[in-house]
Order: C-alpha cells, then sequence, then structure tokens
C-alpha cells in the first residue's frame, strides 16, 4: 500500500498594519517595516481630518507596492442616501489607482456597484462573536477587524470560526465605548463618531454621583471615561498562536515620528516570532528594514498603558483619569535630560502641568518658568527634542528586498525575495585579464535603488577582463527590468462573493443603529432582519433623555473600587442607584449590567448654564 499523504500547510502570512495620516507618514510606516498600511481616501473615512487625494493615494500604491506592502483605504462611515453615487465613483477610482482593500463598516456599500475590490468589515461593525464573524465572512468580506474588547480565549474561538484572515488591534488609543455604538458625539455636539468627527466626550472631566448626590470618586473631577493606551507589546506571541493574522496599530492622527518608532518595535517583535518558526509563520510582505534608532514605545505618545481585556475579564485600573494627554516615560534620572526637553507633574492639587528644560546645575534641572515643583512627585519627560531629532531624520530607517544574481557567458538572471525574476542577454565586451576580477563589487553598487544584493555567482572565468562601465549598464538595466517584472507580477486579490441566503446572527439582531441608506436597509432585510432602526445621524430622534449613547465593557464602578458584583460578597451595603456622571454640560445616566460586566452610559438632562457657573466657582 501506499504511503498516506500528509498534507503539509503553507506558513501563515503575518501582517503588521499601520496607521497613515497621509502619504509621507504611510511611506515613513513602509520603510519601517510595515506589511500594509491604511489610509483615509478624499472622504469617508472615520478620520475626517486625515483624507488624502487620489493622485497621493496612487503614488502611494506605487511605491508600496514594490515591497509587496497592501494598502487599504478607510471608507468606514455610515452613507447617506444622497451620498451613494458618489462614494461608488470614488471607490472605482481608488480601484483603478491600485488600492487593494477597502475597509467598511456600511452595508450599502455591498450594494454598490462597485469594481471587484476586497472588502474588509471594520473595527466599527463590532464583531465580538464566532456567529457574527462567520455572517461577515459569508456575505463577502475578506478581512475581519474585531472589536478591542476580546480577551485572548474569545479572540481564539473567532479565528477558529473562520477561514478568512483575522485583523486585532495591537497598540494605540482606546475607546470607552464599543467601537460604532457610540453615539454621545453626535447626541452633545452634532458630531457623529460614526462620520469620522468625534468630539472625543470620553476625554471630558466628570463627576460620579449617586442617586442621592454623593460624590463617589475621590476626585472632585475625573476623566473616568478616558482609558489608557493599548498595549499588546508583551501579549503578542499569544495573539498570533490564538490564530490572528493581521496586527493594527491605531493612529490615523498620529504623526510620523509616532508611527516611525511604534511601527519599527512591532516589527521587531513580530520577526522574533517568525524566525522561531519559520515553518508556521512568514513575513506578508517583502524587503529588510535596517534602523538607525532602537524603537522605544514610551518615547511615544501614551496616556500610559493597558492591555485591556486581552489577559483578564474583569480588569481593574484601565482609565487614565488622572488626564487625557500623554505621560511619556517616567524620569529616572536628570543625566540625560537635554535643554529644551518638556517635563510634566501632578501638582498637589491633581493638576496636570509641566515646563521646558532651560538648562541643568548637576543632579538639578533649571525650567523656563517660574513654578514650584513639590518635593516627591513624579516627574514625566513628555518631550524629547534629541530623539525627535532623530526621528525626523529621512534615514531613521532603510528598507531593502535582497535579489540573488547569477551572470552567464552570454545572459544574466535575477530573483529576488518577492519571486520576481528577470533574465537578460548580453554581449559584454571581454578580453584576457593579468588578474582576478572581482565582478561582485560591481553588481552589489545598488545605487539609489531597493535592493540589496544576497547572493551572487559567475560562470565568467577568472582571466577575462569586463570594463566596469559595462558592467554597471548591464546591472542598472537587470534592475530597471526587474522592477517591472515585480510590477506587472504583483498579486491583487479581490472581492469575496456574498452568500444570500446567510442569516444575521441571532444573538445581533440588536445591532441596526447605524443603517444610513435605503441599500443598508436592503442588504440587512435581505439577510433577515425584519425591524431597522434608522441611524442617529438620520433620525428625528436624537438627543432625548434616557437614550443609550455608550455601551462599554469598562465599569467604572470597579475603576473606582466599588464593584457591586464584589460589594454583594463581602456584604456590603448596595449603592443608591441609578449613578450620574457629571459633565461640563451634561449628565449621563449609568446602567449596569453585571451578569454581561457591562456598563450603558445614557443621555441624563442638561446641566443649567447656573449650575455651571456655581460649579465652576467651587472648582
Amino acid at each position: 500500500m501506499r504511503d498516506a499523504v500528509k498534507r503539509v500547510e503553507a506558513p501563515r502570512k503575518l501582517e503588521l498594519l499601520a496607521p497613515a495620516r497621509d502619504a509621507q507618514v504611510a511611506r515613513a510606516a513602509i520603510l519601517h517595516g510595515a506589511d500594509a498600511v491604511y489610509i483615509g481616501p478624499p472622504s469617508f473615512g472615520a478620520r475626517a481630518a486625515a483624507g488624502n487625494s487620489l493622485e497621493d493615494i496612487k503614488e502611494l500604491c506605487d511605491f508600496a507596492h514594490k515591497y509587496r506592502v497592501k494598502v487599504y483605504c478607510t471608507v468606514n462611515t455610515i452613507v447617506y442616501d444622497r451620498e451613494l453615487e458618489q462614494v461608488a465613483a470614488m471607490i472605482s477610482d481608488l480601484y483603478k489607482a491600485g488600492v487593494d482593500a477597502l475597509i467598511v463598516q456600511d452595508m450599502g456599500i455591498l450594494r454598490l456597484d462597485i469594481p471587484p475590490i476586497e472588502l474588509h468589515a471594520s473595527t466599527q461593525c463590532d464583531t465580538r462573536t464566532p456567529e457574527k464573524a462567520r455572517f461577515l465572512e459569508s456575505v463577502g468580506f475578506s478581512q475581519i477587524v474585531l472589536a478591542r474588547e476580546l480577551t485572548l480565549a474569545e479572540i481564539r474561538e473567532i479565528c477558529s470560526s473562520v477561514s478568512v484572515p483575522v485583523e486585532v488591534f495591537i497598540h494605540g488609543a482606546l475607546c470607552v465605548s464599543y467601537s460604532g455604538r457610540c453615539h454621545a458625539s453626535q447626541a452633545l455636539c452634532g458630531r457623529s463618531a460614526n462620520r469620522g468627527e468625534c468630539a472625543q466626550i470620553c476625554r471630558l472631566p466628570y463627576t460620579l454621583l449617586d442617586a442621592k448626590g454623593r460624590r463617589l470618586n475621590s476626585e472632585a473631577e475625573s476623566h473616568l471615561l478616558s482609558l489608557h493606551d493599548f498595549n499588546t507589546s508583551h501579549s503578542l506571541r499569544e495573539l498570533v498562536e490564538a490564530g490572528a493574522s493581521s496586527f493594527k496599530i491605531e493612529g490615523r492622527l498620529k504623526d510620523a515620528s509616532y508611527v516611525k518608532n511604534v511601527t519599527a518595535y512591532y516589527r521587531r517583535k513580530l520577526d522574533e516570532i517568525i524566525a522561531e518558526a519559520p515553518d508556521k509563520y512568514r513575513r506578508s510582505s517583502a524587503g529588510f528594514s535596517q534602523l538607525n534608532f532602537s524603537p522605544n514605545l514610551c518615547k511615544s505618545f501614551n496616556r500610559g498603558f493597558t492591555d485591556y481585556f486581552l489577559n483578564n475579564r474583569q480588569p481593574k485600573d484601565l482609565a487614565s483619569t488622572r488626564t487625557p494627554k500623554s505621560l511619556g516615560e517616567p524620569l529616572r534620572s536628570v543625566a540625560d535630560v537635554h535643554n529644551g526637553d518638556g517635563i510634566s507633574f501632578f501638582n498637589r492639587d491633581g493638576k496636570y502641568t509641566g515646563f521646558l528644560v532651560n538648562g541643568k546645575q548637576g543632579d538639578r534641572l533649571i525650567p523656563n518658568r517660574q513654578l514650584r515643583i513639590p518635593v516627591g512627585v513624579t516627574l514625566y519627560r513628555t518631550g524629547d527634542v534629541e530623539w525627535e531629532k532623530l526621528m525626523r531624520r529621512d534615514d531613521s530607517a532603510q528598507r531593502t528586498v535582497e535579489v540573488d544574481i547569477t551572470l552567464y557567458e552570454n545572459r544574466i538572471t535575477a530573483t529576488d525575495e518577492r519571486g520576481a525574476s528577470v533574465t537578460l542577454r548580453h554581449e559584454l565586451p571581454m578580453e584576457p585579464a593579468k588578474s582576478a576580477q572581482d565582478l561582485r563589487k560591481y553588481f552589489a553598487k545598488m545605487g539609489d535603488t531597493i535592493y540589496r544584493l544576497r547572493g551572487f555567482e559567475s560562470e565568467i572565468p577568472e582571466d577575462i577582463f569586463i570594463p566596469a562601465s559595462a558592467l554597471t549598464a548591464l546591472r542598472r538595466e537587470l534592475l530597471a527590468q526587474l522592477d517591472f517584472a515585480a510590477k506587472a507580477t504583483y498579486p491583487r486579490a479581490y472581492r469575496r462573493p456574498e452568500c444570500k441566503e446567510s442569516k444575521y446572527p441571532a444573538e445581533a439582531l440588536d445591532y441596526r443603529d447605524n443603517v444610513a441608506n435605503h441599500l443598508a436597509e436592503t442588504f440587512y432585510k435581505e439577510h433577515g432582519i425584519s425591524k431597522i432602526e434608522a441611524a442617529m445621524e438620520v433620525s428625528s430622534k436624537t438627543a432625548e433623555d434616557g437614550r443609550t449613547v455608550m455601551t462599554t465593557r469598562y465599569c467604572v464602578l470597579r475603576q473606582v473600587g466599588l464593584c457591586m458584583k464584589q460589594a454583594a460578597k463581602e456584604g456590603k451595603a448596595p449603592l443608591n442607584l441609578p449613578l450620574t456622571l457629571r459633565g461640563a454640560s451634561r449628565d449621563f445616566i449609568l446602567h449596569f449590567d453585571c451578569s454581561r460586566c457591562e456598563m450603558q452610559v445614557k443621555l441624563g438632562a442638561s446641566v443649567p448654564a447656573t449650575r455651571r457657573v456655581r460649579e465652576a466657582r467651587r472648582r
């Protein structure tokens, strides 16, 4: 009998996905190791302030594809009926520009007459269950971005339930609400988070009050909804082993310095994982990034770090309650502080303040203004001028593609790590040589190309001399043809077919908040939804009292040490409910579902102007 043939699975591609507010930042991300970048198109991206022209996006695609890096465009806002035609035209232009995929949340896009471009389900789709992930796969999505609130076990379960790549966030700012489920900005300011105009209500200060008006948080005002920044650097291996394939850095409004540093840091981490198990994992792009600095996450904007719910279903300290601003890095010594560095600290009254360094006297810093620094406070370096100089340099990283060249007597071949290959016939002038000629050195000089010579072989006899000018001209032609071959063989993916029989999962029937056009309504009805509620942005019911504007797995009570579950176990008296978050202009009423460890934030009464003035005077 024949021996059974054991199926050998190809190594899974791991994708490091970096943010880009513009094409220049995207290029920086690529040079520092990104396998893919996501960028806003001219409009309809969930960061309204980060749109980019079609011309810039086309140039970016041409640059990125040289390294087999993919470009994703974020067409992830909800769309109004009057905009559908404009969205369809823009998507067609993005496809022609070379964009690899669209990240979307509005299901109306699946009903537009658009090119067969690959679609990714945005985190705005609020995917938290295997059922939801399977549905999105069945209707044509090629990659699914999960909600940020999930544990490793939940991520593992979802990854095992679908065959398409699963994308997870690994670093950056956290929204307190489930993405796509936050309507606070729309209700209070008329600025929709689902339209890329979030007013960041969660970063404001609040006072937590019980039903009798007693304050429950220790400070009069705290940033109780402002979360620490996400950092999974210590759990990246576990995320890979859980089945995630794309690892997303948040930050489409961040500058190039941030993107360079964070991308380079996670590039090294992912490369270590791949190097340890090359039979299981591999890079999804080509090229090696040589860095001229050592990445350090604390050097970039951060509100302090958390791994959120990744390793703990009920963590306690999730919020940066004292300030929504960057904490930088704790200052352990003044020895490496430079003139112009920014130093911050918390005053005795809890206010976050700071100064620029004008000089040093021994182990003392000289501030640029008069102020009193309390003894014993922690100092944070929130601005490092030498680091920023390094990050602003154009040569902070170089990325090269390895190529193997073989020189024969009448032809030359080149094959690179992307799989591109060319062969050129040549008639090099040859003459007898007095000594051996080092032919390799002529082909190792790659000039301003993206290539780096890995292997070189020659069948030219050692007693033959070839003029340097002829070798240089041949190398240039060879690499130009390799560029052409790589571009011609770039592997473009296409949209998956939609299974019309798929039914929207029963446990997610309450998710119909963001239907803003008739095509989205048609989509949901065709997939089993009978009752559809219009999005707040197109509804006449917007800011009425009692409306839920946030749903979150984060719990204010756990943050301030008043978890009702724990109190019940310890026999403590119950809280006087409902609780109120009092802000400057509006109250929020909090509702707690302790069985699911979820909190709902509902609109309360508007704060009268007289009360705002009175409370401001008290503060």
